[in-house]
């Protein structure tokens, strides 16, 4: 997030919040203030927008409505089949404010998103496969980390190549996110903790693992940092859809990313949005949107003029 900021010329980093002692924290810059996070509420007529960095399983619920009441936001919050709840949770206290909140930013939720819904827009005739991976997903790796008598971990998503090819074949399958996808978990334990529970609790959870096929592997901390240490991810959204009605054309749509660095995108997505946060409250408005609500030209740093000349 901070070397992203960097290349923003419109942007400045005021600081970093954390729950830590602050003395303790690292910047990955030089001369970065970094602030406890309960000095927040001291400092909001100094921050334009927040931007949100915590975990959605049990960091976002809290901290997206909480400082919704006091700043512009922006968040990556990723359980999608909870996205609703948040969004009300995050609105209420955002019009009370009468503040901005972006939630669900990154690129799923996020840029796909955006993608789904210009695909279903164009070809209202037709089915949407999104595919994750292969690679390390943030959320739920943090989930993972969450489980009690968990150290570490990391988790990849993994499409399956059958799935993939069924869609492009153009035969339009029924597939549930479990019939597209499996997930592997890397896990170091504590000492002495129920790697039985463990499995167990990670292959139940809830909007996370539970209907997929989920393994669960545990290693040592050594291997997690030999094999696991990078963030690499990406992912497809495939539209299949059909035109015309005595004659139809088939028509597919795909939109595609492969991350060399999954949070370093995610970061830099959220700054985008973060700019567009800004120009709605300056504007006068107020309240929770997501991704598919923000004008594209909001989350660039051109003039209208510069975007019909570069874009158009």
């Amino acid at each position: 997030m901070e070397q992203g900021i960097q290349q923003n010329k419109d942007m400045k980093l005021l600081g970093i919040f954390t729950r830590r002692r602050p003395a303790t924290i690292k910047t990955a810059l030089e001369g970065v203030p970094v602030f406890h996070v309960d000095d927040a509420e001291k400092m909001t007529g100094e921050i334009d927008v927040m931007i949100l960095c915590g975990g959605s399983a049990s960091d976002l619920p809290i901290q997206g409505p909480l400082f919704a009441g006091l700043f512009n936001t922006v968040d990556g919050y990723d359980a999608h089949a909870r996205v609703p709840d948040y969004f009300q949770a995050v609105n209420s206290r955002a019009l009370a404010a009468g503040k901005v909140s972006i939630i669900a930013g990154g690129w799923d939720p996020g840029m796909f998103s955006v993608n789904r819904l210009y695909a279903e827009a164009i070809l209202p005739q037709g089915n949407t496969y999104t595919f994750w991976g292969k690679g390390v997903s943030q959320g739920h790796s943090d989930a993972v980390r969450r489980v009690k008598g968990v150290q570490d971990a990391k988790q990849y998503t993994i499409p399956l190549e059958k799935a993939i090819e069924a869609v492009k074949s153009g035969h339009m399958p029924e597939l549930t996110t479990g019939e597209r996808h499996r997930r592997e978990c890397f896990v170091v334990a504590e000492e002495g903790a129920d790697k039985l529970r463990i499995e167990q609790e990670i292959k139940t959870m809830p909007d996370y693992f539970a209907g997929y096929d989920t393994t669960v592997h545990f290693i040592t901390a050594e291997e997690l940092k030999k094999h696991h240490s990078g963030i690499p991810h990406g992912g497809l959204v495939i539209r299949y859809g059909k035109t015309g009605l005595q004659k139809p054309h088939s028509h597919i749509i795909e939109y595609k990313i492969e991350l060399g660095s999954n949070p370093d995108f995610t970061a830099n997505v959220l700054i985008a949005f973060a700019r567009a946060a800004y120009r709605l409250n300056k504007e006068g408005q107020s309240g929770a949107r997501t991704v598919v609500d923000i004008p594209p030209a909001y989350l660039s740093p051109k003039s209208a003029a510069e975007i019909r000349k570069t874009f158009i």
